[in-house]
């Protein structure tokens, strides 16, 4: 079976489609991954949404079915261009608003999330059913609904001499922390604080420029040691899995505090703060969360996403982890290109959905059981 993986994260920066032929939840290969930028606007948009306290219905209700023909297209694309034609198509859609855990509403406690991009609209654009809202299954089962990436991770990384942790860099960082020969039960899993977003959020801000290419601005600054201590004070960071982020926790409010707290510094030395942030919450995190836990054995960490191409991000992250006794390999190296992980993830979520088989990790949301994740719409 070949199943189309469609996702957009929460840098919004644009749409990832991964081909992925499936024998089995363990034998899978990698067909082709293509990427494909959101036109100008239509990014502009959803990071508007995502930051709305106030939305026009209309417009949101336009944006879903928009998304859904965007989505359509890239898959056809990706389809065109690897001269593949899949069966399914497994499609996260883009975050709009995530609340893992319950908070009073109208007399209720209520968890909630929204991915939107209307599978309809993909299905009957593509003639093949599409697996979609993939998150909202975990929440009901008393998850946070997120993450979904450790069965993946589980799947393809698990080992039984040594103990791996998967890191995935995307708009929000979040890792996969598989002991040596673990059960799934045994997993931990977790967002442990921005990955990429509030970087590029201050070199928008700061340069007008989408991101740090390559990490270059970042390498011509220094870090601020007295900001970044004071960022790293920050509730989330001290919570203790499961826990889950995104921009409601490190977005516009976040990042404007942020800028404040850097005064007048150069630019170059806000980014390479920003991207300092990233590299010590994660091995934070590692610290207090993972590493010290009993016979663990814990020696790999395979890091994946958008911010394995920024090389003073990976070389940051590589001085912080020494003390750790890891070795930081990327998923490359396991034959799964670092940008395709993702879109292959929800790939094989979809495939599980629909073989009507769980694909959730409760051990990593904080779900009381297994869950069959997603909805599924016919052309």
């Amino acid at each position: 079976m070949i199943v189309a993986g469609v996702m957009s994260g929460t840098s919004a920066d644009g749409i990832n489609v991964a081909l992925v032929r499936f024998a089995s939840v363990r034998r899978f290969k990698l067909l082709g991954h293509g990427e494909y930028t959101y036109p100008k606007a239509v990014r502009a948009a959803v990071l508007a949404a995502m930051n709305a306290s106030n939305a026009s219905v209309a417009d949101l209700s336009r944006l879903n079915f928009l998304l859904g023909e965007l989505y359509a297209d890239a898959v056809r694309k990706a389809q065109k261009r690897f001269r593949v034609q899949a069966n399914l198509v497994a499609c996260h859609g883009q975050t709009l608003y995530h609340q893992g855990k319950a908070q009073a509403f109208l007399g209720r406690r209520i968890a909630a999330t929204w991915q939107t991009g209307e599978a309809a609209i993909i299905a009957a654009r593509l003639g093949i059913p599409v697996v979609s809202d993939l998150r909202p299954a975990d929440i009901a089962a008393g998850g946070q609904g997120a993450p979904l990436v450790p069965f993946l991770d589980f799947a393809l990384f698990r080992d039984w001499r040594v103990g791996r942790i998967a890191l995935n860099l995307g708009g929000i960082a979040n890792l996969t922390a598989i002991p040596a020969n673990a059960r799934a039960t045994e997993v931990v899993a977790f967002d442990t604080g921005p990955g990429n977003m509030v970087i590029d959020a201050v070199v928008h801000e700061l340069l007008d420029q989408p991101c740090d290419r390559g990490g270059r601005v970042a390498a011509a600054g220094d870090v601020n040691e007295p900001v970044l201590t004071k960022c790293l004070a920050n509730p989330y960071f001290s919570l203790r899995p499961p826990k889950t982020a995104g921009r409601e926790q490190f977005g516009d409010k976040y990042t404007h505090e942020f800028l404040r707290r850097c005064g007048r510094l150069a630019a170059e030395d806000v980014v390479a703060t920003a991207t300092a942030l990233t590299a010590r919450s994660v091995t934070q995190a590692l610290r207090r969360f993972v590493v010290a836990r009993k016979n663990a054995r814990f020696r790999e960490l395979i890091v994946s996403g958008g911010g394995t191409r920024n090389a003073t991000l990976m070389a940051m992250l590589r001085a912080e982890v020494s003390p750790l006794h890891l070795s930081v390999c990327t998923s490359d190296d396991f034959g799964l290109p670092s940008p395709a992980k993702e879109a292959v993830a929800f790939a094989l979520l979809g495939y599980q959905t629909w073989h009507r088989r769980p694909s959730n990790v409760p051990a990593a949301t904080g779900a009381r059981r297994n869950a069959v994740l997603g909805k599924v719409c016919y052309p």
